[in-house]
């Protein structure tokens, strides 16, 4: 078992320059990393906890197929969306191979856990948040920054017209109400990428193989709700349920990166690997809750520098990485919840600015 390393200060700004620049500078954070053995496998930790989202989902089911045509199981929606999210973290760790130590075993789980329990395809997520992790806020190459419903840099506005451009006036307002919507767009996005007839990756046995589990989640989903309730209970059931995870997952990915530095081409060229992943991300300070809420994002620098790192060994290596971080002269952000969201929502409402002054 990992040992936790000796507590070091916190800090949110760099100290004394050091003279290491490049991808040098995580060459020794990487080696402390490997001796603490912050990087073996918690395959024993996940599988307890994969455990018990799977006891609680088997509780929601059975308490809906007792419970019946009533609208008393409406309050079992919310507990839905929050075991949705549980499966979700539990899925990208596993497309990270944090679980299991062959990339066979990582892919069996997140295609258990998001192709058939959630309908989302993993392949389809894999390569979108790969290129994130890759290329964190860059406007050309990180998907998650790049203008669509939202955007994340004024020169993006240009040429918006109609109710994107309304949207991108007040991106800030919408925001969290436009998140009860992601867990929906997930399937949508996915199931696009796997049943389009255009370029896909995948042979098409694995197509197959994704195609067919993602079929059969929407089968069971839609049977469970139509078989125990009336038709307008179904539907309201399902509103709440996909709405309140979709909040989840955005509460969840919103303070991470949105409001960090948006390096510009030549600085990400210069960069090595920890000014690529720490300038660009911000830490959430917390408790167990916060822990357990975030699903273990809320290390997202940790995260980031060792993207296959195991979600309970983020916070062994947090103070190690504060401390190489202020010794290499880089910021190390991090805030409370609600500072991250305000920090988030400034951004978004100072990118819509040029709009609404047009406006």
């Amino acid at each position: 078992m990992p040992q936790a390393p000796a507590a070091v200060a916190e800090t949110t700004t760099p100290g004394p320059a050091a003279a290491r620049t490049g991808g040098s500078d995580f060459a020794p954070l990487l080696r402390t990393v490997r001796e603490q053995g912050l990087l073996e496998r918690r395959t024993a930790w996940y599988a307890r906890g994969i455990a018990v989202n799977l006891l609680g989902l088997a509780a929601v089911v059975t308490g809906m197929v007792l419970i019946g045509a009533s609208w008393w199981a409406l309050l079992l929606a919310p507990p839905l969306a929050l075991l949705s999210a549980r499966m979700s973290f539990v899925a990208h760790d596993a497309g990270h191979a944090q679980i299991c130590a062959t990339r066979g075993r990582n892919r069996l789980v997140q295609l258990f856990h998001a192709n058939l329990l959630l309908g989302m395809s993993q392949d389809w997520w894999n390569d979108k948040h790969n290129r994130h992790h890759a290329n964190p806020n860059h406007l050309e190459k990180d998907p998650d920054v790049g203008a669509d419903i939202l955007v994340f840099a004024q020169h993006q506005t240009e040429g918006r017209k109609g109710l994107r451009r309304w949207l991108t006036r007040h991106q800030a307002a919408v925001f969290f109400p436009l998140t009860t919507l992601e867990g929906i767009a997930l399937k949508v996005y996915g199931f696009r990428s796997v049943f389009s007839r255009g370029v896909n990756r995948q042979s098409p046995r694995e197509r197959l193989l994704e195609g067919s589990l993602l079929i059969t989640h929407v089968i069971a989903y839609l049977a469970l709700l139509f078989t125990t309730l009336s038709v307008g209970q179904a539907v309201v059931f399902l509103l709440i349920h996909q709405m309140m995870y979709g909040l989840h997952l955005g509460m969840a990915f919103a303070p991470n990166h949105k409001g960090m530095k948006i390096p510009t081409e030549e600085e990400f060229a210069s960069w090595g690997h920890l000014r690529r992943q720490v300038l660009t991300s911000r830490n959430i300070r917390g408790g167990f809750f916060t822990d357990w809420f975030l699903g273990g994002l809320n290390y997202q620098i940790e995260h980031h520098l060792f993207p296959s790192m195991p979600r309970p060994h983020l916070k062994l290596a947090q103070p190690l990485v504060r401390a190489h971080c202020r010794e290499m002269d880089v910021a190390y952000v991090e805030t409370g919840m609600v500072d991250s969201y305000r920090q988030a929502l400034g951004h978004l409402h100072e990118v819509g600015a040029p709009l609404r002054a047009a406006a």
